[in-house]
């Protein structure tokens, strides 16, 4: 008899087609987000899952799961997951490594170029029916060509960014849990490693990699802000709660910084509503891996994982070996 699986979201068929060659598939095609009671409802006699981050995998889930065996997220980020929980469980837990990079790099310069260009803010203007004509003056923006690129986590998103720099003439500085091999570093653009301070103070543009977890809720708040240059321009297409959203809206309000393209937000989809009064903050909700090509290669990997979990215990992508030993 096939093992029974939940995908809570939908997904391409292609993807349900190579699942259900394995498994006995409840799938979520109405993409209505399941809530706690809901989801765990449909975990309740289930032995594997495809998940997103929209999905909370706590220990008062799991432990009304007890056929659970994998929890396989869509996604590159777990802080949905409680691990520790999932291990002590014996529930093995996977994510999207590597499948993501360059379409989240790509999206990143797209905030970059849209924020230091005013893009939206001007096609706004346009679309208002507001535009007269040319003045020299008009959408002054801020030149990404020379500037100092500031890129607050050096993992493999951020070296693609880096290396993008390269096509704008940029100096490339970052701050990282390590200093890269120098031969990664002058991949990257020729980066040079420098102390979070100094970081802060030389970026023209500062850009976010820094994955979520509790040692970086609120890595940049009120205090980073005050040291960053007047001026500057501040990305973000990481994961929520990394910034402190209300000291970046209090910091863009003072006009200490001249713009932001953000992706991703405190409690979203919900975010702060001081960003809806800013003209000159670029927004977007949470699509900086949303090519076809991209998301579909997210999808499939998850479901590779979880066939890999459920028939040989071993997926690629575990994030919780130990739980092998649990």
């Amino acid at each position: 008899m096939k093992q029974k699986i939940l995908v809570t979201r939908e997904v391409f068929d292609d993807v349900l087609d190579y699942l259900e060659g394995y498994f006995k598939v409840d799938s979520n095609q109405s993409d209505n987000l399941l809530d706690a009671e809901t989801l765990a409802a449909r975990l309740a006699d289930k032995a594997g899952a495809m998940t997103t981050i929209a999905d909370r995998i706590d220990s008062k889930l799991l432990r009304q799961c007890p056929d659970l065996k994998a929890i396989c997220n869509i996604a590159v980020g777990f802080n949905n997951i409680d691990l520790a929980a999932c291990t002590s469980t014996g529930v093995m837990a996977t994510n999207t490594p590597g499948v993501l990079d360059d379409s989240t790099a790509d999206f990143t310069w797209a905030l970059i170029l849209a924020t230091a260009r005013r893009v939206t803010e001007s096609e706004r203007y346009l679309r208002a029916g507001q535009w007269q004509g040319w003045k020299l003056k008009q959408f002054l923006g801020t030149d990404v060509h020379h500037a100092t690129l500031g890129i607050l986590g050096m993992g493999r998103v951020g070296q693609k960014v880096a290396r993008r720099a390269l096509g704008f003439d940029m100096k490339v500085i970052y701050h990282n849990s390590r200093r890269l091999p120098q031969e990664i570093e002058h991949d990257a653009g020729n980066a040079t490693c420098v102390s979070l301070d100094e970081l802060l103070s030389r970026s023209d543009i500062l850009t976010v990699h820094t994955p979520y977890s509790q040692a970086t809720h609120h890595l940049i708040g009120a205090a980073e802000f005050a040291k960053m240059k007047p001026g500057a321009i501040f990305i973000h297409a990481s994961r929520g709660g990394v910034v402190d959203d209300a000291a970046l809206v209090a910091a863009l309000q003072s006009g200490k910084l001249a713009g932001a393209g953000l992706d991703v937000y405190e409690g979203e989809p919900n975010l702060n509503p001081g960003f809806l009064t800013l003209d000159q903050v670029v927004l977007t909700p949470h699509i900086a891996s949303s090519s076809e090509a991209t998301r579909h290669n997210m999808a499939m990997l998850a479901a590779k994982n979880l066939v890999a979990a459920l028939t040989t215990g071993n997926p690629p992508n575990l994030l919780n070996p130990e739980v092998r030993g649990a």
